[in-house]
């Protein structure tokens, strides 16, 4: 059941999206090659805490550390480590969700390591443009499908990418994970009706291929990569729908 947030739940949700969004750019002021995930890990940590909050992902589901760190192949979910250098070249995704008085933010955003090839500024460009076309097409009366997948898919597909379609967004605030689930790819079948007081993640994972297939790690069972081994990036804010269109909370 998609749950329609009140004013004072609606305020408690924007502050924490907010320092979920101050928390992903100070992190990613550190990525330069050589940085290790776990370091970027560890500044995350500390200024989530420092700001008397806490990194929803720690011990969710057993997941080991306070942020995800994707990079190059890996779609979501990456474990930051301390084995993990960035090089010159990688592209990496910070995957932010905060907890502050109860009340959750989730933010991410793909970012280039140094220099990167033309295929990767591609993908990264792409894939931000999907999002920010899906959000400016959000409106009280519409179908959440019509302005999502229905947008977000063919964008994507004309520049020759590809959308995950066994991931999507998903409603947030009162719990990490609530309803909707957000398809990013056009799903005629969603019927959902946008209503002022929604909240949902709209977080597109595309892969530089046309083969939109993942393959999920069996070792850690978290990390989930492309089935081909191409690169992909991911944006992600968490929006609300408002009596005239939307809100961006994750935007600083």
């Amino acid at each position: 059941m998609v749950i329609i947030k009140t004013a004072p739940q609606i305020d408690g949700i924007r502050r924490s999206s907010q320092l979920a969004a101050a928390t992903l750019s100070h992190v990613a002021s550190f990525i330069t090659p050589g940085i290790t995930t776990d370091k970027l890990n560890s500044v995350a940590h500390k200024y989530i805490l420092d700001h008397h909050a806490v990194p929803a992902p720690l011990n969710y589901g057993g997941f080991p550390k306070s942020i995800c760190t994707s990079v190059n192949q890996v779609v979501c979910h990456g474990i930051p480590s301390l084995q993990q250098f960035l090089t010159e070249g990688d592209i990496v995704n910070l995957d932010i969700t905060t907890i502050l008085d109860g009340y959750y933010g989730d933010t991410s955003a793909t970012y280039p390591v140094g220099k990167i090839s033309p295929l990767a500024q591609k993908l990264i460009d792409t894939t931000r443009q999907s999002l920010n076309l899906a959000i400016k097409s959000l409106k009280p009366g519409k179908l959440l499908n019509d302005c999502v997948g229905g947008v977000i898919q063919p964008f994507v597909e004309k520049q020759g990418f590809s959308v995950v379609r066994e991931l999507g967004g998903h409603g947030v605030g009162l719990k990490f994970h609530e309803d909707p689930f957000v398809y990013h790819f056009d799903h005629p079948k969603e019927k959902i009706i946008l209503q002022p007081g929604m909240i949902f993640t709209i977080e597109p994972m595309i892969n530089a291929s046309k083969n939109y297939q993942v393959t999920l790690d069996k070792n850690d069972a978290w990390t989930i990569r492309t089935f081909d081994g191409s690169l992909s990036a991911q944006f992600e804010h968490t929006i609300l729908i408002t009596s005239t269109g939307s809100e961006i909370l994750t935007r600083l």
